[in-house]
């Protein structure tokens, strides 16, 4: 692999300068926008009232600290995300960025959003930020993604990070409202992307990558996507009887999460002919009602938190 990383690294060393929108695409705004989102809702329901301009210039800045950690991702994935599918049109396998260009945007862009965030907000957001960044790029992407199945199970953290660091922009610490929220996503991050791998077929074998789906099989991985999913429900409905929940929240959760295992149980009963049969259709299905599971979950939360003042959020 590092063969493969280093004649990668060579050829796309001699391609065109890129434009603005492939450094755009390098950030990962798909990523990005569920990072804002989360973090927007941990800042939102903090206890806290910040002032609307400092609270945006701080998601501004966790935004920035994401696409960091994007960059970084794509730098180092590159000798991979070329032989994948799903990966192989980002901007630096397909040759658009070259390997240092996203080296450099993605440090650059790492400094500047940690020391700003200190600034608009406080110490222990910028750390988080900071820890975050760190996470992503060097634990999970160098270390992790390539090393263990348990890759997409530690490695959720770096994605579980962004309501916590809002919650800390706005309070300067952390509760355990926070930590739920948190853990929401961090126990949601294996059954979604396990769903995902079962359906990409050979991307990850052929990448190279330890995945579930390549290590321990496919029928393992069902199981493992069912367990997961009834591991996450107790978190995600716990969350409900905090101060950031309430019976908006409780009845959301509730329909979610019995979806949610409803589908991981489907998964579960499917062997590969039938999923070959159908082309992965209940995959597919659970994948993006996992997506829907994670923003309605924390909608939720939103809710609770507009209504509160009048009486009707929260008990």
């Amino acid at each position: 692999m590092t063969d493969t990383r280093a004649d990668t690294t060579r050829d796309m060393d001699q391609m065109a300068e890129a434009s603005f929108g492939d450094y755009v695409a390098l950030l990962k705004p798909r990523v990005m926008s569920l990072v804002v989102f989360t973090a927007l809702v941990g800042v939102l329901v903090a206890p806290t009232p910040m002032h609307p301009f400092l609270a945006m210039t701080s998601i501004l800045f966790i935004a920035l600290g994401a696409g960091a950690s994007g960059a970084l991702n794509m730098w180092w994935d590159a000798d991979i995300d070329a032989v994948m599918k799903r990966t192989a049109r980002r901007p630096v396998p397909a040759g658009k960025v070259k390997p240092g260009e996203a080296l450099g945007v993605g440090m650059a862009l790492s400094g500047i959003s940690v020391v700003m965030l200190w600034l608009a907000a406080n110490l222990v957001s910028a750390l988080l930020l900071a820890f975050t960044i760190f996470f992503y790029a060097v634990v999970y992407s160098m270390w992790l993604k390539r090393s263990t199945p348990q890759n997409i199970v530690i490695g959720g953290a770096a994605g579980a990070f962004p309501p916590m660091i809002g919650w800390a922009v706005a309070t300067g610490g952390v509760s355990v409202e926070s930590v739920l929220m948190f853990a929401l996503i961090f126990m949601w991050t294996p059954p979604h992307f396990w769903a995902l791998a079962l359906f990409m077929k050979e991307d990850y074998s052929n990448a190279g990558v330890p995945m579930l789906t390549v290590t321990h099989g496919r029928k393992s991985t069902r199981t493992h996507i069912l367990v997961y999913t009834i591991l996450l429900a107790p978190v995600a409905i716990g969350a409900a009887f905090t101060s950031i929940g309430g019976p908006i929240y409780l009845a959301t959760a509730l329909v979610l999460n019995a979806g949610f295992l409803l589908g991981a149980w489907r998964i579960w009963r499917r062997d590969e002919v039938q999923a070959e049969a159908d082309k992965y259709a209940v995959e597919k299905q659970v994948f993006r009602f996992s997506l829907y599971y994670l923003f309605l979950h924390f909608g939720a939360f939103l809710a609770e938190a507009a209504l509160r003042p009048y009486g009707i959020g929260g008990w």
